[in-house]
């Protein structure tokens, strides 16, 4: 039976990382074998296995696919209205040292793009902006997966962990809290690789070795307290900005570059000097989203209140245990950052038939991600429901015993490895997680958090994330995406076996904080 309870898992590993089919093809096909062995091997009835479907179909829609369409629209529209290109223009001229620079824009900004948009974005942005400056492709890419390994689960305004709270039943506050925890070494541990990547080794890391230190602490804290106080929507966002200014302040101090091997010449008759004002325009768009998140988060009841009452509650799973399905209206991510991207694309300049052209070309562009997702999310119900999830989970537990949180973040990895995303990784195995948490007697969100960590790692090495950053940097790394996976996969080892390491053995050095 477990093999059974493992086709649709194993077929989605086939066909996406041998067969190199198409998520959009590959998941839902993934759906109907879920569907016909929880039928016909699991004794789920027809309508009942069809109203586990469609209630993931709801959960994909809304909220998941929502924040994503309106993450990538706020980002397509600051490209389209010029203001990326300020932002570029500020970032590139903080410092002389290239190891500076690239620590600012790969794992700065590129956290900003995960924390707001996520989808790749965090990849291929920074990477197009550094091979431009003149960094070597196949190293910046690599470099550039790296600095995205630890920030994807709370990616998107969050959706990865609000995400798996969903589809496991947890509170979204508390498993933020215990991913922030598990994911505290490996931020530090994150830009000391980046460093060691884009310099060349170990010995890069002399002479930056304190701003490195500081803008891995400049992730790490901000985001355990603000998962702790407000949740997953806004940790990683606001850390990247502390990131940024850590940074800048840092270099404003220390200006010169005691090594004549890193020294980063800009070329100063391109650079034209960018005011507050100009700068503040540039931003808007992300401003707004910040503002709006954190004035309707529950930091403010007397705001998140209201507008959270607006909601509608249906029935659709109608299977044993069904709890209806909330749908709530305006108090989420994606109804804030639509608003916020309205306004701050008006402020920027940009007409109305501009900004609904920009909505419409992004909406139609994401259509093959509707599927996938849909189809993921479908899987992961139906698998739930059914028991195939719990079925999986006891054979683990029975392979694997009191070491299974070793093996945990492994376990996320592989979904993020098959899918390209920490979401559907999260979404994949969330259940999976929390059911191998309670034949062992240990904390679910731990796991749980220990695994979406998992997710963040393992798709630094996915074929999808390797293919953003060669498409995002152009012919200078066509073909090259087996240099690039070689490249990539010793840090990503490392930083599994560093999770694996925390999950086992934290538990028993501070229980206070993982239990």
């Amino acid at each position: 039976m477990v093999i059974l309870a493992l086709l649709p898992i194993l077929f989605l590993i086939v066909a996406l990382g041998f067969l190199k089919m198409a998520g959009w093809k590959a998941c839902p096909i993934a759906a109907i074998i879920a569907f016909v062995v929880a039928v016909f091997c699991y004794n789920m009835s027809v309508p009942i296995a069809i109203s586990a479907a469609l209630e993931g179909v709801a959960l994909a829609c809304w909220p998941i696919l929502l924040v994503i369409i309106m993450a990538l629209f706020a980002y397509k529209l600051t490209v389209a209205t010029g203001s990326l290109e300020v932002i570029k223009q500020m970032l590139t001229t903080v410092s002389e040292d290239k190891r500076v620079v690239f620590l600012l824009i790969a794992w700065g900004f590129g956290t900003f793009m995960e924390g707001m948009a996520g989808f790749g974005t965090a990849v291929a942005i920074p990477a197009a902006m550094l091979v431009a400056l003149g960094y070597p492709p196949i190293k910046t890419i690599v470099a550039c997966l790296i600095s995205n390994a630890v920030a994807p689960s709370f990616g998107s305004i969050g959706i990865p962990t609000t995400t798996m709270a969903a589809v496991t039943g947890l509170d979204s506050s508390v498993l933020a809290t215990k991913v922030s925890i598990v994911s505290f070494i490996p931020d530090l541990i994150a830009p000391f690789l980046i460093v060691i990547c884009i310099g060349g080794g170990i010995k890069a890391i002399k002479g930056v070795g304190i701003v490195t230190l500081l803008s891995g602490l400049a992730l790490a804290i901000p985001e355990l307290f603000i998962s702790m106080t407000i949740g997953a929507e806004l940790p990683v966002m606001v850390s990247s900005i502390i990131i940024m200014a850590v940074i800048v302040l840092y270099s404003r101090a220390c200006k010169s570059t005691s090594n004549p091997e890193y020294k980063f010449d800009i070329d100063a008759e391109n650079q034209k000097a960018v005011s507050f004002g100009e700068g503040v325009k540039a931003a808007m768009i992300f401003i707004l989203i910040f503002v709006f998140l954190v004035g309707t988060s529950k930091l403010f009841p007397f705001i998140n209140g209201p507008l959270a009452s607006i909601k509608t509650t249906v029935p659709i799973y109608a299977g044993p245990g069904a709890k209806p399905y909330t749908f709530t209206w305006v108090a989420v991510p994606g109804v804030m950052i639509f608003i916020a991207t309205i306004l701050g694309g008006l402020y920027q300049g940009a007409s109305v038939g501009k900004i609904a052209q920009v909505f419409k070309d992004n909406f139609v562009g994401l259509r093959f991600t509707y599927l996938t997702i849909i189809a993921v999310v479908v899987v992961a119900k139906i698998m739930t429901y059914s028991g195939m999830t719990k079925e999986i989970a006891d054979a683990l537990v029975f392979a694997t015993g009191n070491a299974y949180p070793i093996v945990a973040p492994f376990v996320g990895g592989l979904g993020a490895f098959i899918t390209g995303s920490c979401t559907n990784a999260n979404v994949l195995f969330g259940p999976l997680q929390t059911s191998v948490a309670s034949s062992l007697g240990m904390s679910q969100p731990w796991l749980a958090g220990a695994s979406s960590l998992g997710g963040c790692i393992g798709k630094m090495l996915s074929p999808q994330s390797i293919a953003l950053g060669v498409g995002a940097v152009g012919a200078v790394a066509d073909g090259k995406e087996g240099e690039i996976m070689r490249g990539t996969v010793g840090y990503c080892l490392f930083l599994l076996i560093i999770a694996g390491i925390i999950t086992i053995i934290a538990p028993s050095v501070v229980p206070f904080l993982v239990n």
